[in-house]
């Protein structure tokens, strides 16, 4: 059987240039609520958006569905188009696929939403198929674990032939409870020592090295 790589989307595969901080921003300020520092900005960027806005944007959750619709609006108008491939990311992804093995895409980012992006940023071709969160993302539930096994499960694979690969400790965590390994990407969101703190089996540092250590697994 070949390999099965899942890659996470946001902060792994596509930079957002700020339109997620940003439009997280924008929106709790358009809702009368505090901007959150830097660090703390960054670290929404990964979990589920409506955890993100509880636990660390401070929205009770009364408003949290109020404050969602206005960033997603803002998001799909103009932040989708603001995002970047990250150097290298397209090239290492059709790579892997030339040599046998079969790439998709697991996020916490709402499915129908992670497949537009990948089409706006030319990249959808490029996987087999794409998992995220329900449309309503009030009802996700278990974090990136259920996504990662809703891949597994689609494509007929134990945990001895894949490999997730992540830049946050969600994709770490969510591929141990899958029993599968998880490669850490240092381009991303996650703090200092957070992708080694959380188990990755490696973390790595340029898409270049990404390949090397994926096709050593393939």
């Amino acid at each position: 059987m070949r390999a099965l790589i899942l890659f996470d989307l946001d902060g792994t595969l596509v930079d957002p240039a700020g339109a997620i901080t940003g439009g997280i921003s924008a929106a709790l300020v358009s809702h009368g609520f505090p901007v959150p520092s830097g660090p703390l900005l960054n670290a929404m960027v990964g979990p589920s958006l409506v955890q993100s806005l509880t636990s660390l944007g401070g929205v009770p959750a009364s408003r949290v569905q109020d404050v969602m619709a206005t960033y997603r609006a803002g998001y799909v108008a103009t932040g989708m188009a603001q995002s970047r491939p990250y150097p290298g990311m397209a090239r290492c992804v059709g790579a892997l696929a030339d040599t046998g093995a079969v790439v998709a895409v697991a996020t916490q980012k709402p499915e129908w939403l992670a497949e537009e992006l990948l089409a706006v940023q030319g990249l959808r071709h490029l996987f087999a198929s794409v998992h995220g969160s329900p449309r309503d993302e009030a009802t996700a539930v278990g974090g990136k674990e259920p996504i990662i096994r809703a891949a597994l499960e689609h494509h007929g694979y134990d945990a001895g032939r894949a490999v997730m690969v992540g830049d946050r400790r969600h994709d770490v965590e969510g591929a141990t409870a899958n029993g599968i390994d998880c490669i850490g990407v240092s381009w991303g969101f996650a703090g200092p020592g957070e992708l080694e703190a959380a188990g990755a089996a490696a973390v790595v540092h340029s898409a270049d090295d990404l390949l090397e250590v994926l096709r050593g697994r393939l």
